[in-house]
């Protein structure tokens, strides 16, 4: 499992001028480090010939200085045996949430809610067995497990179709949601939480260093409107063949380009599915078939001449249980506060784990110069 981001642009002029430019990098670089990054290169070129010819890029959302993402697995929020209830476990996604969350100190109560299909079944996960219960009786079910757990957060990875209706009940019923899962009618889904008052955090992407990434181009954007006026974008996706949706991630990074001045629509994203194209023509390895997320964007310049890519590979499901997990811790400590604000997103989670992460290096800094 593992997170890989890249950012590179090309400017395509005098030969002479780039190959001074370019040994003048490689004699300053290990030559260990010079063999990996060639190394890439090679197995990144059926990846991005797909592309090449189009120049693609991508937008994305939210907004505010990000001051430090920690990348290892530890939730900076305070940990306490908050119940977390996970809809969709019968998923790997909800499966890897479950498990993260045991991990971090959290008690996953023993149900969760899933299609007819699954009705009935016991799964079990972490060393729990989690009893699945179909669309019949989830709200009399829900409210009696929001009586007996008072502080429950509930999280939600279920499928598309089930957003609206899942988060109508959610906000029916009165307990705050981690809402995971992408598609589905998002403004309505806003508005439904909007008018119940439910806390809420709301996000089409978990990982939080990915989330960093959408964070920078959403200021870019934001500040620098037009900025890429006249280039053409090129997107690429590669996901689990069981992802029926085009990657919310890159609908987020399209509405930035698109805020930058490029015309680019959601139709012509390339998504793939095929495995046999997602191994050897995107690189995906063979084990992490069945759960990447491997996205490409590239603009190019009117004449051809300068060319950008942005790169950000995830290989597993860890950087998303992970950060699915911080969300809930922090959507606890707001309901706990009874803060003002009630939808939040991934940024905002991220603001405050980052913060939390700073003021423990100063503290820990300051402990040590009083030695």
């Amino acid at each position: 499992m593992g997170f890989a981001l890249g950012v590179q642009f090309h400017i395509f002029g005098p030969k002479e001028k780039v190959v001074k430019s370019l040994s003048c990098v490689r004699a300053q670089m290990p030559a260990s480090h010079y063999s990996i990054i060639t190394a890439g290169k090679q197995r990144e070129d059926k990846y991005r010939s797909m592309i090449r010819k189009q120049r693609p890029l991508v937008p994305l959302s939210s907004a505010s200085p990000i001051q430090c993402v920690d990348e290892s697995p530890s939730h900076a929020l305070q940990k306490v045996a908050i119940p977390i209830m996970v809809n969709g476990c019968t998923g790997k996604m909800g499966k890897a949430v479950i498990e993260a969350a045991i991990a971090a100190g959290l008690d996953p109560v023993p149900l969760s809610f899933g299609s007819a299909q699954y009705a009935g079944q016991t799964v079990h996960v972490g060393g729990k067995d989690i009893e699945v219960h179909g669309p019949s009786d989830r709200e009399s079910l829900l409210g009696s497990v929001f009586y007996k757990h008072p502080n429950l957060i509930v999280v939600d990875y279920t499928v598309p179709s089930a957003v609206n209706d899942n988060a109508e009940l959610y906000c029916k019923v009165g307990v705050p949601f981690v809402m995971g899962t992408t598609g589905g009618d998002r403004k309505q889904l806003y508005k439904t939480v909007e008018d119940s008052k439910v806390y809420a955090v709301i996000s089409p992407q978990m990982g939080k260093q990915v989330v960093a990434f959408l964070a920078a181009m959403e200021i870019m954007a934001e500040q620098f409107p037009g900025a890429f006026s006249g280039y053409t974008l090129k997107v690429l996706e590669s996901h689990q063949s069981s992802k029926l949706d085009t990657s919310g991630t890159a609908k987020d990074v399209i509405s930035c380009f698109q805020k930058l001045g490029v015309p680019f629509e959601l139709d012509q994203v390339k998504k793939i599915r095929d495995p046999a194209q997602q191994v050897e023509m995107v690189g995906v390895p063979k084990e992490h078939l069945s759960g990447h997320a491997f996205h490409l964007y590239s603009l190019t310049s009117p004449d051809e001449t300068v060319n950008f890519e942005f790169q950000h590979n995830v290989c597993g499901r860890s950087i998303y249980a992970d950060g699915t997990v911080d969300a809930a811790l922090f959507l606890a400590k707001k309901v706990q506060s009874k803060a003002d604000k009630r939808i939040y997103n991934m940024i905002d989670v991220l603001r405050e784990v980052c913060s939390e992460v700073l003021s423990a290096a100063l503290s820990k800094a300051g402990s040590t110069r009083n030695l």
